[in-house]
């Protein structure tokens, strides 16, 4: 796997910024994350502890050496504010594919951050790490992560069922995807 160079400067849109997590965004990330919705659909753990945080700012910072991932925090590009997170959590390099996962903190909803954090994320892994597609999974009853993935450009494509496990329940989810040629 070859590693993923980071954008430098951050990914930006004046709005938006997408830089790593460092140590000084533990408490930011641990309050965000005690959010009920982000458990309700997500692998995060509920409660969220300071800990949490600290091992995902960790394995956030030596995903891209290994060319296995690449985790983000979302920034206000403004004052700095966290605002949520977005990454690819998962590269399939001979395919040219990733999955995009994100959440948003609940202040930071229904702006458009999202929006402009996944449109970002995938510009980037299209042209700079040079991959074909991108796929968003969604949990079919979240429409808020529907529409998200719909409004950054994002083709439904279909339920796959009983496709993934979380939290000991296996769930269908919603295969949404961006090619190349769609930008």
């Amino acid at each position: 796997m070859p590693s993923i160079p980071l954008p430098d400067p951050p990914l930006s849109d004046g709005v938006v910024t997408l830089r790593p997590p460092t140590e000084a965004d533990a408490e930011g990330v641990r309050e965000y994350c005690q959010d009920p919705e982000v458990g309700r659909w997500t692998v995060v753990p509920s409660p969220y502890s300071l800990a949490d945080a600290r091992a995902w700012i960790a394995s956030a910072a030596s995903g891209p050496a290994g060319g296995e991932r690449a985790e983000f925090l979302m920034v206000s590009a403004g004052d700095g504010r966290p605002l949520g997170s977005c990454g690819l959590p998962r590269i399939d390099w001979p395919d040219l594919c990733a999955e995009i996962g994100y959440l948003v903190a609940a202040p930071a909803r229904r702006r458009g951050i999202g929006t402009r954090a996944i449109r970002l994320l995938s510009r980037w892994a299209l042209d700079e790490l040079g991959l074909e597609r991108i796929e968003i999974l969604v949990h079919p009853a979240n429409e808020p992560s529907r529409g998200l993935a719909r409004a950054a450009g994002f083709t439904e494509e279909g339920l796959l069922r009983s496709y993934r496990d979380r939290k000991g329940v296996r769930e269908d989810r919603v295969v949404h995807s961006l090619i190349r040629g769609d930008l």
